[in-house]
């Protein structure tokens, strides 16, 4: 922590003043407000994400055959059921939080989502469609995960906004480390792991592979199931830095689903790998 004014100063605090990351000499300070009307910028960053999201997936849904109809069922059914699920997850494990304010349950403006909970809540829905529907899960899921990681990747940058999601302390040989003020006099600071770009770096990066893995995949689901390894494994060392984590006992609900996540996802890809092998051999 850094304190240029020696004025007392606790973290894990609120920030309000400017981002700056000295060790490339750049500074920012996104505004809350413009000309007296607050600015919800996670919204409007997650909204962009998710429009970013459905222009690629109707892109591959046609070359996948799938209809762009579709795609925008998905949509329409798995955005509420992630925004629902994500509050349901954060709450069941703050529950201290709310049992005797069951009404702030409801205050989702207020804060208190997690992601994890938002994609179980869009894979259910989902899944529920495609049932409905008769349609291949898998193939559906396959077309729709490189969206997932799109609005994952631009999502993060909410958190940039709102100053949040941020790691541990960095030391001053972290060149890419971040410091945040706690107001516009620029006395007060912190400087801290970025890991909300970690994670928005690492979904970009397994977007690119997601998309090869598209073009040239063997089974149904192996797109799918590359996201669900790859994603547990870079929430398993980020998660590790961050200081906001939801706990159960002492440990932390993210890393543990993020390595279990991670073990799913190679049972899969192996046991799929493995059935199309036996499908193509000769009898």
């Amino acid at each position: 922590m850094g304190d240029i004014s020696s004025t007392p100063f606790l973290w894990p605090a609120s920030f309000n003043g400017p981002i700056e990351f000295p060790g490339i000499n750049l500074l920012v300070n996104p505004s809350k407000t413009f000309f007296g009307t607050n600015i919800h910028w996670y919204g409007i960053i997650i909204a962009l994400g998710l429009v970013l999201a459905i222009v690629v997936c109707m892109r591959l849904a046609e070359k996948a055959g799938i209809t762009q109809d579709t795609v925008l069922d998905v949509v329409i059914y798995g955005v509420p059921s992630a925004i629902i699920c994500a509050r349901l997850y954060y709450v069941i494990f703050k529950w201290e939080d709310y049992r005797n304010n069951i009404l702030d349950v409801f205050k989702i403006w207020e804060g208190g989502i997690a992601i994890y909970g938002a994609i179980i809540g869009a894979i259910i829905s989902t899944l529920v469609y495609c049932k409905v529907k008769k349609i291949k899960f898998f193939s559906v899921a396959d077309v729709c995960t490189p969206g997932l990681l799109i609005g994952q990747a631009v999502g993060r940058w909410g958190n940039f906004v709102n100053r949040e999601a941020f790691g541990a302390s960095a030391s001053e040989s972290v060149l890419w480390r971040m410091r945040l003020y706690a107001d516009n006099t620029l006395k007060t600071f912190v400087e801290v792991h970025p890991t909300f770009l970690y994670e928005s770096l690492w979904n970009a990066g397994v977007l690119i592979l997601a998309l090869k893995v598209l073009k040239n995949k063997k089974f149904d689901g192996q797109v799918f199931w590359f996201y669900i390894l790859m994603y547990g494994l870079g929430r398993l060392w980020i998660e590790a830095m961050r200081t906001d984590s939801l706990y159960l006992g002492g440990i932390k609900i993210s890393q543990a689903v993020a390595l279990l996540s991670a073990v799913v996802g190679t049972v899969m890809l192996v046991v799929g790998i493995k059935n199309t092998k036996h499908a193509q051999k000769p009898l």
